[in-house]
This record gives C-alpha cells, structure tokens and sequence, in this order.
C-alpha cells in the first residue's frame, strides 16, 4: 500500500483486557486492515488511569496519556472508542466526544443499557456514527445481524446464554459435580469471574445484555427495572443432578419475547432439554437462539467474552466507522424508531415448572401438596420422589404450562402446610 494512504485518528478510553486485545488484533492485521478501508487507523492517544502498568500490547512513546482532554479536545481525533466500563466517567466523555464531532465505538453493556438511547439520539442528530457490537456477546457479531443482515424481519422470539461466568460455573457442576462455590471459586481463579462476582451470579450483567439485545430487536426502550432478573446462588448440585435424571440441564437464560400486548423480558436459570440447541453450549461460550417471521430459526454461537474476541467486535465496528468517513456514509444511528412497546409483568409469564421440596416422609404428602397445586389450578406433568433420611423425603414436581403468579401463590400455601419443611428451589423450564 503507499505511504500517501488516508489517516483516519482513533483516541482510546481505556487498554485493559478488552483494549488490549483490540489493539492486538488491529497490529497483527494491520495490512489486510489497510487494503480493505484504502486508509490507516491510528491510534494516536490512550487515556489509561495508570500509564506505567504493563500492558500484553506494544506502544508507541507518548501515546498514553491520564488526561481525557488529549483526546476529547484534540480536533485531528475523529474516533473515540470507549472501553473504560461503567456509566460515569465514560457517559460524560462520550457526550462531549459526539458534540464534538467524533464518532464513538463502545463495549461498555451498561452504559448502553442505561444511557444508550439517549447517546444514540446525540450521535443521529450529529450525523455521526454510534456503535456497540462488544457490549453484547464478545465476539459474537449479533447486534449487526439484527441490525443489517436480519433487519427486515418481525422478531418474535431471542433466548440468549450471554455470561460466560455463569455458563462456566453451571458446566463445571454439572460435569464435574462441583457445588456452587467451589465452581465460583475456580472461576475466579481462572480469572473467569471477578472477586466480587455479583454483576455475574445475580444476572445484572445478563439484564444489561438483554436489554440491549431486546432494544435492537423489536426497535423499543427496555427500562432496566421493568426486566425480571434472578440469578443462580441458589442452583445446587441436588438440582443439577434432578435435571439431568430428567433429561435436562440448567442455564442461564436471557429471554425476550414479544406478545400481543407487550414484551416479556426476564433472566433466570432454566431447565432446557438436552435436545434444546442452547443446551450443549457449554462453559464460557455464548450463544443466542432467534426466530424472526422470514427467517425463521437462527442461533448464533462463539466466545462471549475475552481479550482477543471482544477485541474482535471492537476493531470491526472500528472498521465500519473508517468505512463510514472513507465514503461519506457516516450517521447511522437509528433513534428516532425506538418505541415504547409495554414490559409485562413477570406475574403475567407463562412456563412449566421444576419445583422441589422436602417432606414428611408418610402417608398423605402427596395428595395434600398436589391438591394445592390443584387449587390453584397448576396441573403437574410428572414427579420424582427420593427419601433425604429416615423421616424426609425430597419431592421433585414438575408442573405443565402455567401462569407465574399462580404458581408462586401456590408455592406459599405448600409451604406453610404441616407436612412440608421447605421448597427448596423453584425453576421455570423451557420448552
């Protein structure tokens, strides 16, 4: 290529895991890069909160920097990828990056999540570009799937796998028989989870995805409240081995589904058959199972998180944005279409249901529990029964198709009846 190719400047927030890897993956294709765009990204300044850290990515002297105005202020900067994580500082330097002219690139799922629509709106009337393929699925290229490739279909259906340090603890238990925290504490050590894993465990970190996935799909707002969110503390390996003597596996599960009166969005551990595509999917993978009018039934599968893969989504949309200034076809955000189609209420969501509890072991349990389940008109599809000692049986229920609140009312009549110690755990199955 010749010396005389076209510069197009790129300012970082931010060379940590992600960072790095898109830097990596940027020098290590950095010829292919030239010949596709017919011009040179340069990265020309890397605001970092300690510029002496060492770093897997060799630099050039005097490109990192601790000040955000190097970047935010310098007019020859025209890209601005944000990878710092969280919503403030970086909400505010994103602003400041779209008022003055820069286009934007970020991975950061919360921000997107939280301030993402009205950043969108910003970057459109601006006429610059705004994009966030990282945030989601690592390297998995889903948002530009349902943004391009699948834009013209009516979704009705996204079921997603979309941590990977959730997915890693559930396989490790359920190959390995670990328990809970010996599966966390391994993927802390492999640096799969953070030492304060709650993001993770909880769902919040899924709750950001689908949200963002939920917004792209059926063109909406998704108030991060209004998504139902329960994480997998108390998925036990009791539980594992129940699910799979019934020919299932536990997930979590980020599902957003359109109805005729509104949107169900929720994230939860769930029992999948083992035939179910998502079931096989397995330790830090990602994977999102979609179905839209035209095309019908699509799963997108790959690594949802990592330096190199995340790196990857990174440094296309990075591309796309040089491809955009290259041809003056800059400014394509869609804003203005975001509806605000209505949230359902989880009470509302429909679904079969693991149920397991522990007994009195003697005459009379069954029929007294399966006659509230009747009441409240929960009809049970099988049960499996297993005697915990001398005087406790563990009773596993699995109920057909029915309405969340009629289900949890149920679960607190059971509960409180004599013959029962506890319910030990309720799973909602996914057919």
């Amino acid at each position: 290529m010749p010396d005389s190719l076209p510069v197009i400047s790129v300012g970082f927030f931010g060379c940590g895991v992600v960072g790095s890897g898109a830097l990596l993956a940027l020098q290590q294709n950095a010829a292919a890069i030239e010949r596709q765009l017919g011009a040179r990204l340069e990265v020309r300044r890397i605001c970092v909160r300690d510029p002496q850290r060492a770093r897997p990515v060799e630099l050039a002297p005097g490109v990192l920097t601790t000040d955000p105005a190097a970047i935010l202020d310098d007019p020859s900067i025209q890209v601005v990828v944000e990878l710092m994580g969280g919503v403030q500082p970086a909400g505010d330097y994103l602003l400041r990056a779209l008022r003055g002219g820069k286009h934007v690139v970020t991975a950061n799922k919360e921000l997107i999540a939280k301030e993402g629509p009205a950043l969108f709106a910003v970057a459109a009337e601006r006429g610059l570009d705004f994009f966030c393929e990282g945030s989601v699925a690592g390297g998995i290229p889903i948002l530009r799937a349902l943004q391009v490739s699948l834009a013209g279909n009516r979704f009705s259906e996204l079921i997603g796998i979309v941590n990977g340090t959730t997915n890693y603890i559930l396989t490790q238990m359920a190959q390995t028989g670990k328990s809970f925290d010996q599966a966390l504490g391994e993927a802390q050590a492999l640096g799969f989870a953070e030492a304060d894993p709650t993001d993770d465990v909880d769902g919040f970190d899924a709750v950001y995805k689908l949200a963002i996935l939920a917004s792209m799909a059926f063109g909406t707002r998704v108030p991060l409240d209004r998504v139902a969110r329960q994480g997998i503390r108390n998925i036990t390996d009791r539980d594992i081995a129940y699910a799979r003597q019934m020919g299932y596996v536990i997930k979590l599960l980020a599902i957003a589904r359109r109805q005729d009166d509104g949107l169900e969005l929720r994230v939860h551990p769930a029992l999948l058959r083992v035939s179910h595509p998502l079931a096989s999917v397995n330790d830090v993978y990602n994977a999102v199972f979609a179905h839209g009018h035209a095309v019908g039934e699509v799963m997108f599968f790959g690594r949802g998180a990592g330096s190199l893969p995340t790196g990857s989504s990174v440094l296309g949309d990075l591309m796309e944005v040089a491809r955009g200034i290259r041809c003056g076809g800059s400014g394509r955000v869609n804003s203005a279409g975001l509806a605000d189609l209505p949230i359902l209420p989880i009470e509302d969501a429909q679904s079969h249901y693991y149920v397991r509890t522990e007994t009195a072991d003697q005459p009379g349990v069954l029929a007294a529990v399966a006659g509230v389940f009747g009441k409240h008109e929960v009809s049970l599809e099988s049960m499996l029964q297993k005697r915990a000692d001398e005087q406790i049986a563990e009773i596993v229920w699995i109920t057909h198709r029915t309405r969340e609140g009629r289900l949890q009312a149920a679960l607190r009549e059971i509960e409180a009846l004599p013959v029962v110690q506890r319910v030990s755990n309720c799973i909602r199955v996914e057919e």
